[in-house]
């Protein structure tokens, strides 16, 4: 009894450092009293519940549920379920929480709060926005302006994801959060410089607010703006500007934010960029992909495009078992999606196997009727790529909502016109034209098929049939000349009759002349060409032409060199320009006749032959050469009458055995 007196005297001191503890907002010293009183009594529901709260304020959430489950009975639901539901909300347990607010016998302001959280993380933007709404109307505290932002937020989400057309809640973008939130949905609503401009006045802002605090360093200011910059990198990649957009990509990431889900995000987006290209830097950001928590921060759509950019870089890597495991359990998660159905084709065909790829989108189209003319677009590619372009064209033309646009007719056309099935093109154009016959008629689209079919006819000489397209074309607009010279076209060779009669709604010569002037059209300085008729020319335009030569200076040709040895007397050889064995008196070569000089020279036996060759001994011949000592003989000598040795042709044989004995080179051209 002493010990239970004195424990219930301690209370109130317990209960006061309990009060000053939470005002100061040290829960831990708070959580430590609260555990003292309990031990005074287990069972009191204050204490309990001040416990629950410490261990909230400290992330101790687990810990915090736990207490709430072991008493039960002591903490009722009505006066627990705020605690409880937000446990489960950040513990992740989503659907638990709902359950829990919705169990709770009376919807307060903070129930109602947490509500809207819960259902915007289930992604029911609907209810949600409803949620905010009613909020927003019936409360008047400090948190007006946390609602406002969570609402613009919910109306981004249903822009972004489920493409809805957001309706003005005439919100002030006064906050950078608004600012951002607002962006978002203009992207969603495809007004990307909008969205930039919004981006760019939420950067501002979230600067200004920041730069305020001296606290604030400017790391901390950039990180703050991380998200704001990796929206912005997004608009520029959807805008085409992929350099630009990786750039800023990755800036963010050197900066290592702390939110994982923006990380993922933008690693995602770099994938992407990058596609079948930088693989490795490809796998590294995949690690990104697949931190903690990331399934917590990202919507349903996100998760699913990171699975599926998971896939495709499998393929792209060449690791068809990882791709094919990939693709088929995305196929498992969503059943009614295509693009793993897709994925698995694609890595087929990369393997060669056509014929299983289009059996497996063939079974897709049966199971799943909405997506069957997108698969049978996939399926007549494929069998274009095989080369069987008719198959193609059978699988196209069973594609009912699309067999009559202006894109499939003209895609048909081409393929059965390089096949030269004429006849079914034809039938392509008919088909089309009686549709919008049908249900369209006299539409730009539908005078515009009657027009190519018409030319089309005419040029694989179907006069006959292009007649009643014309005749249909000329009815719409009588004033058509094009149209009625080529229905009397065709008219003369199936009626030459009815072609005479058409022929006088013709407009006259007169009207269809052109009124030019020849001369000035000839003498306009655009003319290239103008042809110069004979005779003399007039005193005017004779005192022209020398004007203009007075202008216009002659080009001097300049005078081509001469050979150092050219003698102006000499007619030169005129067949200086012809190789050695093409010129007539060239007498080839003759073999075999050194043999017979070897060992007659100084050296070898003397011969009666060597005194012939000493032209030395030879009273009448003239010397050839200068003697030592005999420079009166090389003065006396003229050089006026001499022609050069190159310039005078063979003659005798004697020139011919000098010939032999130089070194000639094959083919060689001849000087002067």
């Amino acid at each position: 009894m002493a010990a239970a007196a004195g424990g219930a005297g301690a209370a109130p001191a317990l209960w006061s450092e309990v009060n000053r503890s939470g005002q100061n907002g040290d829960f831990g010293r708070a959580l430590k009293s609260v555990n003292k009183l309990l031990q005074i009594d287990k069972d009191d529901v204050t204490a309990l519940h001040c416990k629950v709260v410490c261990l909230i304020q400290n992330g101790s959430f687990k810990e915090a549920l736990s207490v709430i489950h072991t008493h039960t009975k002591v903490l009722t639901s009505d006066s627990i379920t705020f605690e409880k539901a937000y446990c489960e909300y950040r513990l992740n347990r989503i659907e638990n929480a709902l359950k829990t607010i919705q169990s709770a016998s009376q919807q307060t302001d903070k129930l109602k709060e947490l509500h809207g959280q819960v259902l915007y993380r289930l992604e029911r933007y609907d209810d949600c926005l409803a949620v905010y709404r009613d909020l927003i109307r019936n409360s008047q505290d400090d948190y007006e302006e946390e609602r406002k932002t969570n609402l613009s937020a919910v109306v981004a989400a249903q822009s972004t994801w489920e493409k809805v057309e957001p309706e003005d809640l005439g919100l002030q973008e006064a906050t950078y959060e608004l600012c951002y939130n607002a962006a978002c949905a203009l992207i969603g609503q495809g007004r990307l410089n909008e969205a930039m401009e919004n981006l760019q006045k939420a950067e501002d802002l979230c600067r200004q607010s920041l730069s305020e605090d001296s606290d604030v360093t400017e790391e901390d200011i950039e990180a703050e703006l991380a998200i704001i910059h990796g929206q912005m990198a997004y608009i520029m990649q959807l805008q085409g500007r992929t350099e630009d957009a990786l750039q800023l990509y990755n800036q963010i990431i050197k900066l290592k934010p702390t939110d994982v889900g923006l990380i993922a995000v933008i690693a995602n987006n770099i994938i992407t960029i990058n596609k079948d290209q930088n693989v490795f830097d490809s796998k590294k950001k995949v690690k990104l992909t697949n931190a903690d928590g990331v399934e917590h921060k990202l919507s349903k759509k996100q998760l699913q495009a990171i699975e599926f950019n998971k896939a495709l870089l499998a393929m792209y890597t060449n690791q068809a078992d990882q791709c094919r495991k990939l693709s088929a359990s995305l196929q498992s998660q969503n059943p009614e999606h295509l693009l793993p159905v897709l994925i698995q084709a694609a890595q087929l065909c990369r393997e060669k196997q056509h014929a299983k790829a289009i059996e497996l989108l063939q079974d897709f189209a049966e199971q799943s009727p909405a997506d069957s003319a997108q698969i049978k677009l996939t399926m007549a590619q494929l069998k274009i790529a095989q080369g069987s372009v008719t198959k193609a064209c059978i699988i196209l033309r069973s594609i009912e909502e699309l067999k009559h646009k202006p894109g499939m007719v003209s895609a048909l056309v081409t393929m059965y016109s390089h096949e030269e099935d004429i006849d079914s093109a034809i039938e392509v154009f008919t088909q089309a034209i009686q549709w919008y016959q049908e249900y369209q008629p006299k539409s730009p689209v539908h005078l515009s098929l009657i027009r190519e079919a018409a030319n089309f006819k005419l040029k694989y000489g179907r006069k006959k049939e292009a007649i009643s397209d014309l005749e249909e074309l000329w009815k719409q607009n009588p004033k058509d000349i094009h149209t009625l010279a080529q229905l009397i076209s065709a008219y003369s060779l199936v009626d030459p009759e009815k072609a005479k009669v058409l022929s006088k709604h013709l407009p006259s010569s007169d009207t269809m002349s052109l009124k030019v002037d020849v001369d000035a059209l000839e003498n306009s300085p655009g003319a290239t060409y103008v042809r110069k008729k004979g005779g003399k020319l007039t005193g005017e335009n004779q005192q022209k032409e020398q004007g203009q030569g007075d202008v216009k200076k002659k080009r001097r040709k300049k005078k081509g060199k001469l050979p150092k040895n050219y003698d102006p007397k000499v007619t030169p050889d005129p067949e200086r320009w012809l190789p050695m064995r093409e010129r007539s008196y060239y007498r080839g070569r003759k073999k075999g006749k050194k043999k017979d000089q070897i060992g007659k020279g100084t050296q070898g036996a003397t011969t009666a032959g060597t005194s012939e060759l000493d032209a030395s001994k030879t009273a009448s011949s003239p010397p050839t050469s200068p003697r030592p000592g005999s420079s009166t003989a090389m003065s006396s000598a003229t050089t006026s009458n001499m022609i050069p040795p190159r310039h005078q042709k063979p003659a005798g044989a004697a020139a011919t055995k000098k010939k032999q004995q130089q070194k000639k080179k094959k083919g060689g051209k001849g000087g002067w």
